[in-house]
């Protein structure tokens, strides 16, 4: 047997139920719950990959001119044999 309150928490369910409108459906606070955490998700990866950026230490090759101090510590290189 259904007592009186349950029978009035389930008549309160029906009307929300036809209230419902099947062509108006909205993500509502579980698409914002998602939504949020790949976006703190997107902002952790930024963080982490300028931390790892700055690491880097890149040292550009020396143009011709400038290529005294690298050239003279390389061996030269072997001429070619002419016959």
């Amino acid at each position: 047997m259904m007592s009186a309150t349950s029978t009035l928490a389930l008549t309160h369910f029906v009307t929300l139920a036809d209230s419902f409108d099947k062509d108006k459906v909205t993500p509502g606070v579980l698409g914002f719950i998602v939504f949020a955490v790949i976006g703190g998700a997107v902002w952790l990866l930024m963080k982490s990959m300028n931390k790892q950026m700055k690491k880097v230490d890149f040292e550009e090759q020396p143009e011709d001119g400038d290529a005294g101090t690298t050239a003279s510590a390389a061996a030269p290189a072997p001429e070619p044999k002419t016959s």
